[in-house]
């Protein structure tokens, strides 16, 4: 079998190709410039030790948008998880159609994404707006000076851009040319061989979706 994730971060899938678009990936392949950005403070700690992750666990650097160095239908499985709530909804449109692209046909994608549904529920359990706030993470707090604004250039925000819930995610899908899209609850799957995949990652706070390439 054949998998990718595609943006896999510091959970990348065991016998899978894992993608990831971290600007710390492309400062692996030039140790020189990683040191020197990492003396200037403009490389922390936590981006660090993830090129030095990264650099032993083989992921490559992908960014999906521009095109994975991946043949067309080539692919039985693409995973990816908590990736589409970066993106804007035209971004989105992009990511869905390079996922079916490398797909073979019958393919799986399973994705999973924060649920919004949830969120939703516990904020009207316990009220809490900070709480609420801090998990929609639709913005980032401002930079301050000029070291800060040009790390932001430099390695960008993790801000979610659209949220989703199990259902808007199926249409979504489906509207975009997958078929079968349905909600799984953490730890199924109709992959016949998941391998090494997580069928669980960040559960608690994700739905999971599996839909097909016709």
């Amino acid at each position: 079998m054949i998998g990718i994730n595609i943006g896999c971060g510091q959970t990348p899938t065991e016998g899978f190709r894992n993608f990831d678009n971290s600007p710390s990936l492309r400062l692996a392949r030039i140790p020189l410039v990683g040191g020197l950005l990492r003396k200037a403070g403009m490389v922390d700690q936590a981006q660090a030790s993830f090129i030095e992750f990264a650099t032993s666990h083989r992921i490559e650097y992908g960014d999906v948008l521009k095109g994975l160095p991946v043949q067309s239908g080539s692919v039985d499985v693409v995973y990816s998880s908590h990736v589409i709530a970066l993106l804007d909804r035209a971004e989105a449109d992009v990511f869905l159609a390079e996922v079916l692209r490398i797909l073979r046909s019958g393919g799986v994608f399973r994705i999973s994404i924060p649920d919004f549904k949830i969120w939703v529920e516990k904020y009207r359990e316990t009220g809490d707006i900070d709480e609420f706030q801090r998990y929609l993470a639709l913005s980032t707090p401002k930079p301050k000076g000029l070291l800060q604004w040009l790390r932001v250039a430099l390695v960008g925000t993790r801000q979610h851009y659209w949220l989703y819930d199990g259902a808007s995610l199926c249409r979504l899908l489906e509207q975009r040319g997958f078929v079968g899209a349905e909600i799984l609850p953490a730890g199924e799957t109709g992959i016949a061989e998941p391998g090494g995949l997580d069928l669980r990652e960040r559960e608690g706070n994700s739905v999971y979706v599996e839909a097909r390439k016709p």
